[in-house]
């Protein structure tokens, strides 16, 4: 420590020098609490701020939590670039109530006078003249019917030879679900997120005693049954050459030579042409690149993907092209805009990414071909990206690399080479958004189950969940879907058979 003996047996440089190195930590100091109080203003807005990434109008209505860097440069140029930029006009709706599906079935119910209502004060009978008809709507719980099965049998009374009449191959031989049970089931778990708990005791409501053990026992073998259907939906990602991909956590309590605590991971990928847009879940206890080489083996081509490395790794070995996610790109600036009360760098660059994102609306809008968006992105997007790439290397090295408007500058600069690769080709994406869209009915399903129990049970859902949201693609009822497969599959044979029971090749009864 500094005491004023020690001070004043030093030379006047020796103090210069010790003010210079006291003024230097006490800055280093400032700087890493600016550092902390961003990171606990950014862990607070996680935790229990708005989840949403669509800005206010007002971009004043940020709330104070920390300064930014400087404020925006050029800000009236981004505003004339960003009002610039016309979306085609479309016709508004008329506001009210939609009408009722004319296929529901419908019960009349008729209101009439009474006889003696029908006759006028002036003594006269009165003449309809027409009827008024107004809609419910009524909803009748599920309706649970026993199905018997008699099975008629012969004999030849000559030679005494016994024919007993067979049933269709079932889903489950000897099990008392049927094919419209069993689709009951995994819609209501991995369509709707009710966990089987919850199931059970619907079932025993309606008067059925059923335990979930015997749930998950039907889940699992179902999920067998339909498999050949999933690897079907893999050779259509591996064979065509635009991909995606994306992974989320998942614990399993019971996995081998694992504790019930280790994370493992369930893989979402999507491909094949859009005729034939296949999602794929895959449960693996890994997130190594080494997942990506066995399920996306013989891939070639575009993979859209996030920052995670693994696919950098995976890319690196393959003939394999990254397109990158401006939608991450964007929410590491636009985390940063939800505690900031002033228009900073954050603002920005959300502007600008914005800016991205209106010409792909305006490209959806006119209904643009891949062979017309190519020069189109060239047109208007370039311009966009060129000054979104100065931005970040004029304002990058003035941030501190460790604090989170420094993290977004540092992502966004490292997948540079990745995110303007939508340039390349107009069947490519601008984001990964179809992808996180597919995974997001198993994380917001997992805030119920909140784990598997077994390997054998992320494995169901791997298959169940795969089907499903194949059938969410091409506007496909996943109960009705599953119910005419299960139906039919059991008494198929051969791959040409079971491929026209793929969600974008047959179209379900209707209910």
């Amino acid at each position: 420590m500094l005491n004023q003996e020690s001070l004043q047996t030093k030379t006047p440089e020796e103090l210069i020098a010790l003010v210079a190195s006291l003024d230097k930590k006490i800055k280093q100091r400032d700087a890493f609490i600016e550092l902390l109080e961003q990171e606990l203003a950014l862990a607070k807005q996680r935790h229990f701020g708005r989840k949403s990434e669509k800005a206010p109008h007002d971009a004043n209505q940020y709330e104070l939590q920390f300064d930014e860097a400087q404020p925006p440069e050029n800000q009236a140029e981004i505003i004339a670039a960003d009002e610039a930029i016309a979306v085609p006009a479309h016709i508004r709706k008329k506001p009210g109530r939609k009408p009722l599906p004319k296929d529901l079935p419908r019960t009349q119910v008729i209101h009439d006078l009474a006889d003696a209502d029908k006759i006028c004060g002036c003594g006269c009978t009165l003449t309809q003249i027409g009827q008024e008809t107004s809609e419910q709507l009524d909803i009748i719980p599920q309706k649970v019917v026993v199905i018997e099965h008699i099975k008629y049998k012969y004999v030849c009374k000559q030679c005494e030879t016994a024919t007993t009449a067979r049933i269709a191959p079932q889903p489950i031989p000897k099990s008392l679900a049927s094919p419209g049970t069993l689709a009951y089931v995994a819609t209501a778990k991995f369509c709707d997120g009710l966990p089987l708990y919850r199931q059970e005791q619907i079932f025993n409501r309606m008067g059925v005693d059923m335990v979930r053990n015997t749930l998950a026992h039907w889940m699992i073998r179902t999920s067998e049954l339909l498999r050949p259907l999933y690897l079907c939906l893999q050779h259509e990602i591996t064979h065509d050459d635009i991909a995606y991909s994306d992974e989320t956590r998942l614990q399993v309590l019971k996995e081998p030579d694992r504790s019930a605590q280790t994370p493992s991971f369930m893989w979402c990928f999507i491909g094949g042409p859009p005729e034939k847009r296949s999602v794929m879940y895959h449960y693996n206890p890994s997130r190594a690149h080494t997942v990506l080489e066995e399920q996306l083996a013989g891939f070639q081509g575009y993979l859209h993907c996030d920052g995670y490395a693994a696919y950098h790794t995976f890319a690196a070995e393959h003939a394999v092209k990254l397109q990158g996610c401006w939608m991450h790109a964007r929410r590491k600036f636009h985390e940063i805009t939800k505690i900031v009360k002033s228009s900073g760098l954050a603002h920005q660059a959300v502007a600008i990414i914005a800016k991205l994102y209106k010409i792909e609306k305006q490209m959806k809008a006119l209904k643009l071909k891949p062979d017309d968006i190519q020069p189109y992105r060239l047109k208007h997007s370039q311009p966009i990206l060129d000054k979104f790439r100065q931005f970040i290397e004029h304002h990058k090295p003035k941030v501190l690399p460790k604090s989170p408007l420094g993290k977004a500058f540092t992502y966004a600069d490292n997948q540079w080479p990745h995110l303007v690769r939508f340039l390349e080709d107009g069947r490519l994406d601008i984001d990964n958004g179809l992808t996180e869209r597919a995974i997001k009915p198993f994380v917001i399903g997992r805030k119920n189950f909140l784990f598997c129990n077994s390997v054998a049970g992320a494995r169901a859902a791997e298959v169940i969940y795969s089907l499903i949201e194949t059938c969410k693609l091409h506007q496909v009822e996943p109960y009705q879907y599953l119910r005419d497969v299960l139906t039919k599959l059991p008494a198929m044979t051969t791959l040409e058979e079971i491929e026209t029971l793929l969600p974008f090749n047959i179209q379900p009864p209707s209910p």
